[in-house]
């Protein structure tokens, strides 16, 4: 199995490299870099249109919003897993998301866990990851 690659799209140098270091130790993610904004974010992607695995996305950015990064995110692969980490996980921001193609809608607050199980869940499976994608089972929005 090949290491998970993962981008991130966090404006806190401080929730992204935690983020970062614990992906890393609990899921043996490897990250390719990160974007603090929502122009960064869309050019990064731009890009590396199948260079990710993986792409974890804030919705509240230094300049612009995670919901473009995310709209950029449509033509993604089927291997290709975009979720996204907020301190809103409203209902409605959940809605909104899924119907903008996010995998997932995690809670930083209380659903950190969750995350990182759904980054083990998601890839470890045969015929997931960067050769090719199967349905998770995983079903945060469903």
């Amino acid at each position: 199995m090949f290491p998970l690659r993962a981008y991130i799209v966090e404006d806190s140098p401080v929730i992204r490299e935690g983020l970062m270091e614990t992906l890393q130790e609990v899921a043996g993610v490897e990250f390719l870099g990160y974007a603090d904004s929502e122009d960064a974010g869309r050019q990064w992607l731009a890009a590396h249109p199948g260079d990710w695995d993986l792409m974890i996305v804030d919705l509240f950015l230094k300049q612009g919003n995670g919901l473009g990064v995310l709209s950029a995110c449509n033509a993604r692969g089927p291997g290709q897993k975009v979720v996204v980490l907020t301190n809103y996980a409203t209902n409605d921001i959940r809605e909104r998301c899924a119907r903008l193609g996010a995998d997932a809608v995690f809670d930083k607050s209380n659903e950190l866990d969750a995350l990182f199980g759904f980054c083990v869940t998601s890839f470890s499976r045969p015929g997931s990851g960067p050769a090719g994608s199967s349905d998770s089972g995983f079903s945060q929005l469903s």
